[in-house]
């Protein structure tokens, strides 16, 4: 398997982000979050798009911002919490190289997200309580495409802990 890209999947608050950054400097990689890549080619927020162009219009961006990666080595990217079950975004990295889905609880995921909504715009208006019902109804939706991730981390542990295993499950792939 190829493991000189690394594609980290999973719903938002899994830790992508945390996570990448962490394992690129444990692997010496280059650490790329789409969606910081996106805010700054397109010179506005996440949510401003989302706002502004709706969900579907955001989802083609970051295809395009994706594809648009594939020909770089030794780089770990944090992808969206949809990118994966977008269009065929799942079998593009699956082929360029290493998917690691961080598999989150529920209820883990929403301890990380309710303190942070307003920066998130698919949640950014819930209550507590459309917010857990958000988390589980999009976590069975998109389920059967993480699950298609070559890798399966628990995400609960420290960002250094699961960065950590993720390079151990690598290393064995080797």
């Amino acid at each position: 398997m190829n493991s000189s890209r690394i594609f980290l999947i999973g719903f938002m608050g899994s830790g992508k982000s945390s996570v990448g950054k962490e394992l690129a400097k444990l692997l010496k990689y280059k650490f790329i979050d789409l969606d910081d890549v996106i805010e700054k080619c397109e010179k506005r927020t996440i949510a401003s798009i989302f706002s502004e162009f709706g969900e579907h219009k955001f989802r083609k961006i970051e295809q395009a911002t994706l594809e648009s990666h594939l020909q770089h080595e030794k780089i770990v990217v944090a992808t969206g919490g949809g990118c994966a079950a977008f269009g065929n975004n799942l079998e593009i990295m699956n082929g360029a190289g290493m998917t690691v889905y961080l598999d989150a609880h529920p209820g883990t995921l929403f301890h990380r997200l309710a303190p942070e909504k307003s920066s998130r715009p698919l949640i950014a208006s819930k209550g507590d309580i459309d917010l857990m019902e958000y988390i589980i109804d999009k976590l069975e939706e998109r389920i059967s495409f993480y699950n298609k991730a070559q890798l399966k981390v628990d995400a609960g542990g420290s960002i250094r802990e699961v960065a950590r295993n993720i390079e151990i499950q690598l290393n064995n792939q080797s």
